[in-house]
Parts: structure tokens; sequence; C-alpha cells
């Protein structure tokens, strides 16, 4: 039985205990797919990042897509799935390796499963900013009071901003179904129901619900954000960076600053379940870029059981 090193980290936050905790495992070569779902299981966190060398396969399925070289290869696994693209994991990866000093400053190439992604590390304050692919929006058609419902929130929270902000599918890499909401106080009262939420989210072959409204509690914040992802095991999610992504790109397909968008937004999230973090978002003809600082809350090792002791009955 081996062991590995396994630490916990919060992306997106200023201090430990706040932001989103993600599972990463700094070395990660060797381990198979089965292997790698235990320990993210076993860790517990929305998400677990898995890295290896960009030459190199991270376990038996490796399905990466990219050209050429890449300096990392990165796998992601909830609690109960693989994760193609998943923004904060990334953030605490490179956020904790540069703060130990096992990289520099400066761009990385990353092999995720939906292709390579460039990876920044800023060397004044370790902010690591995480370039995705172009943003896809598509705004649809779907009932306000159905999806008032599966969020628990008043269904004119929603018809009083659809005429202006419609509801859309936006992805850069992890489609979500993006809902505006008016008011702070209507988003703070959402209950939602698991089950009608993946439903809703499986029509539109999103990952999940990202709600927000422009109503935000820091003056300096573009927009409040709550993001539902139970299709992951994951009821809601603290801060998301692909999810935040994903906004910032419909927020300029929609038009919602009629002409003169911000350079930088900053979205926060994570208020109402007690993990506030903010993430910044660039929106720019090659792509979306956000970015954020990550603290490590543990750091320890974790033992794995070789595949063929591992004992796990398959259905």
């Amino acid at each position: 039985m081996e062991t590995r090193r396994a630490l916990l980290v919060d992306a997106f936050a200023a201090e430990p205990l706040t932001g989103n905790a993600a599972g990463v495992v700094p070395d990660a070569e060797g381990l198979s797919d089965d292997q790698m779902a235990a320990v993210a299981a076993e860790l517990g966190a929305s998400e677990t990042a898995f890295l290896t060398d960009g030459d190199g396969a991270a376990g038996d399925g490796d399905n990466s897509a990219g050209d050429g070289a890449a300096d990392d290869r990165l796998r992601y696994f909830s609690p109960t799935t693989e994760v193609d693209l998943c923004g904060h994991a990334t953030i605490a990866t490179y956020g904790a390796l540069f703060a130990e000093g096992a990289i520099d400053g400066g761009e990385r190439t990353v092999r995720t499963n939906v292709g390579d992604i460039t990876v920044a590390v800023d060397d004044d304050d370790g902010t690591v900013w995480m370039r995705q692919q172009a943003p896809s929006v598509e705004v649809v058609d779907v009932d306000l009071g159905r999806v008032a419902d599966a969020l628990g929130v008043d269904p004119a929270a929603l018809r009083d901003v659809g005429a202006d902000l419609p509801v859309a599918v936006a992805s850069t890499g992890l489609p979500f179904l993006v809902v505006p909401v008016n008011f702070l106080e209507r988003l703070g009262e959402a209950d939602p129901d698991d089950a009608a939420v993946e439903a809703l989210a499986e029509e539109f072959d999103a990952a999940g619900v990202y709600a927000f409204t422009f109503d935000a509690l820091d003056a300096d914040s573009t927009l409040h954000g709550r993001a539902f992802v139970p299709s992951l095991g994951v009821s809601e999610d603290p801060v998301t960076g692909t999810a935040s992504a994903a906004v910032g790109g419909y927020l300029r397909r929609v038009d919602a600053f009629d002409g003169d968008e911000p350079d930088e937004l900053r979205f926060e999230q994570g208020h109402f379940v007690d993990r506030p973090g903010h993430v910044r978002v660039r929106v720019e003809a090659e792509g979306v870029r956000v970015g954020g600082r990550a603290m490590v809350a543990l750091d320890g090792e974790i033992r794995i059981p070789d595949d063929e002791d591992d004992e796990i009955i398959e259905a």
C-alpha cells in the first residue's frame, strides 16, 4: 500500500476556510482511474485535481485533447464522477504549488479532458489566472415558473429581469444554465430542489444552474452568484471558476453593460453557504480568463490501496 501527498486548498479565497475547497494530489503519476475516484471520494471536496506530467497519461482512461506539448496534465474528480474541467481546482493546484516554491510565476500549458488551457501565476501576489475556451452562449426558451420552482424562489424574481436578461446555456468548456434574478434577497432565499435542478440541467445538457443578480453585497462586485450542481454530487458549489467564465461570456453576449463593459469583472459567491469568495473575470478575444488566490488549509498524506486489493464490488 502506497501513500501520496494530498492537500485541501481553498480557491478564490483571501484566507483559509473560505472560498471553495478543492482536493489536490500534486503527484498522481501511476494512479488508476479507480484510485483517483477513491481518493476524491475520501477527501470529499467538490472536486479534486490530480497532477501529472504533460507528456504522460494520468491513469487508465486518459481521453485528453490537445496538440503539441503540455507542461502538465490535470484530471478532476468529484466525489462521484470524473469532471472534464474545474476552475477552482485548477486555481487551487497552481496557487498551492507557487506558494511553496514548486513552480515559478509565468505561464504554463495544462492538458485537460476538454483540451489545452493556459494557466498563469502573477509573481507579485500569487494570483492564478486560468484562460478557458472562447465562450459559447445560446439563449433558451424555458418556462420561468418551472425554473423558479426548481430553485425555490418567487417566480416574479425571474420575470422582473427576464425581458432584459434571458436565460441561456453558456460554456467555456463546461456548460451552465445561466438564470438572472432581480434582487439579492430573492437569490438568498433560494431553496433548490436537487432533483428538479438536475432534471433542468440535464434537459439543456448543462452541468448545473448558475443564478445571479447584479444586486451584490460589495460595491466593487459586478454580481452575486450561486451555483447548483447536484448532477456532480454538489448541491451548491461555493465559488465556481468555470461557471464564472461562462457567465462572463454570457454578459457580453447579451450586452448586459450596454456596450460599456468593464475590463475586469468581479463575481462574489459563497456567502450563503459561509464560504465567501471572489472571482476575477476578464473576457478577451482569445477566450475568458478567471483569476483568484488560493490558501492551503490542510497538507498531509493519504494511503491508497492497490487496485487488486480494493475489494470494491461493482454493480
